[in-house]
């Protein structure tokens, strides 16, 4: 089920501002683990008058209940007045299934991270078996995220491409990530890229052309030894690519 909760924070007088700075800390970090359960869909801030803090977001939970023992353990909880509506399905909904062919959960995508990578000059292997073969090195970048962000290690990053005779081109994408806590990840991609042949003609020659004008997509996998981000090395991901003249964007999403 989905809910909308809205929140009013009113701080007790006299409070000592590194409580609130406290409280407020904890409380941006509960409400980053609420998301990556998939708990918490998206929060706004309202506008409101000197003093008052107002916020309303998107929650997820199997029932109510559930749902205030999770806002019941917020930093933030003893501060707050809570409002809670829950939300039905409505039949003009564009991306509702049908109720009676879908009855299993259906998945949601959460943004992991944004990657701006440049581009290395290919090596070009030519037509094999396989289709014309090229390496594109992956020389540098960063990538930015609502729990990771951090940068890209050149030297273990490259796209082993296949371009088909239509111009499709097929990625094996391997690139290595570095979190700003040292962490390192190892990323695996499966995409395609494909579109009418002026637009992969545009490509080709170098142009900038608009991702909307093209489909690139991954199936991505990521690995990591770190404890902390394990739940990395069990999730499913995808990706949405953009190809511009000297570098290229995956913008990855959880899907949960």
């Amino acid at each position: 089920m989905e809910f909308l909760v809205g929140f009013e924070v009113t701080v007790p007088d006299g409070t000592p501002e590194s409580e609130v700075r406290e409280r407020e800390n904890a409380e941006a970090s509960a409400a980053a683990d609420l998301y990556r359960e998939g708990r918490l869909v998206r929060l706004w801030r309202l506008p409101g008058a000197d003093g008052e803090s107002k916020a309303i977001g998107v929650y997820r939970a199997e029932t109510q209940e559930e749902l205030n023992g999770l806002l019941g353990v917020l930093p933030l909880n003893g501060w707050m007045q809570i409002t809670v509506t829950a939300l039905e399905p409505h039949p003009n909904d564009p991306t509702s299934p049908r109720p009676d062919v879908f009855r299993l959960p259906r998945p949601r995508l959460s943004p992991l991270y944004r990657l701006e990578a440049t581009l290395g000059k290919p090596v070009d292997l030519g037509e094999t078996g396989h289709g014309h073969r090229r390496i594109v090195p992956l020389t540098g970048g960063t990538f930015t995220g609502p729990l990771i962000s951090g940068t890209l290690l050149p030297g273990t990053s490259a796209d082993w491409q296949t371009g088909l005779p239509d111009g499709t081109a097929l990625g094996d994408i391997r690139y290595t990530l570095q979190t700003d806590d040292g962490v390192v990840l190892y990323v695996q991609s499966r995409s395609v890229r494909h579109g009418s042949a002026a637009v992969l003609a545009r490509l080709a020659q170098g142009e900038d052309v608009d991702p909307s004008e093209y489909t690139f997509r991954t199936a991505t996998q990521i690995e990591t030894a770190s404890a902390e981000l394990d739940w990395l090395n069990k999730g499913v991901f995808v990706s949405v690519g953009g190809r511009q003249p000297t570098s290229v964007v995956y913008e990855t999403y959880l899907v949960q």
